[in-house]
């Protein structure tokens, strides 16, 4: 996906591959204020400039498509900013030395969207993970990308409110439908592999319910 695998590494604006430029600069001939500059690479950026670096508000467009559009200091997206993939994916949200960190949304080329907090690129704290085929919403705590712990399966006519292991149900937990009941279970977590003496492979990971009780609410 688009929040992994993109690099989105912007050129450095060194001194000697500095490229064509138009604009503002200090009294030592720096970059300094608002200009344009078209990168050997063929990346262009339009905004602001403090002492030779992208600093303030500006736009980032890369070669392949992608574009930023933000804030920056010291070179690095640093702030607010909304990051456009090429493959029109799009993160709207805070940057940190150059890497999405605290509170972001995130539109998947699919129209999956999560809604929460991240830490360098990845999910990472309290979001939601809506997804736009089936509805279903996922809501709770996420570490390094994927859900775990204490969260929801939001569908609509029931959810489920229990514990989750890399974005699967595992462990003990609940449904709670809306027409007045409940259903207390376990899910435990079924791992396969294709081709069984595989030591490589990644087993496949099933979570399976099993009920234990059921309860009426109104």
């Amino acid at each position: 996906m688009s929040d992994l695998h993109f690099d989105s590494d912007e050129e450095g604006d060194r001194e000697y591959d500095l490229g064509e430029y138009e604009g503002q600069r200090n009294e030592l001939g720096e970059r300094h204020g608002v200009g344009k500059a078209v990168l050997p690479n063929g990346d262009i950026y339009k905004g602001s400039y403090h002492n030779g670096k992208r600093n303030g508000q500006g736009s980032y467009f890369f070669r392949r498509g992608a574009k930023y559009t933000g804030t920056y200091d010291n070179n690095k997206k640093q702030g607010r900013g909304t990051f456009v993939y090429p493959d029109g994916s799009k993160y709207e949200g805070m940057w940190v030395d150059d890497e999405r960190n605290g509170q972001g949304l995130y539109t998947y080329p699919n129209n999956d969207v999560y809604d929460g907090e991240w830490k360098k690129n990845k999910k990472h704290g309290r979001g939601s993970y809506l997804c736009a085929k089936t509805k279903v919403k996922l809501e709770g705590t996420w570490v390094r990308g994927k859900l775990n712990g204490t969260g929801k399966m939001i569908l609509a006519d029931h959810v489920y409110q229990g514990k989750f292991a890399d974005n699967l149900p595992s462990g003990p937990g609940k449904y709670v439908f809306k027409k007045g009941f409940e259903q207390y279970g376990v899910y435990n977590i079924k791992e396969k592999k294709k081709r069984q003496f595989d030591e490589e492979e990644e087993p496949i990971r099933t979570p399976i319910w099993k009920c234990i009780g059921l309860s009426q609410t109104l």
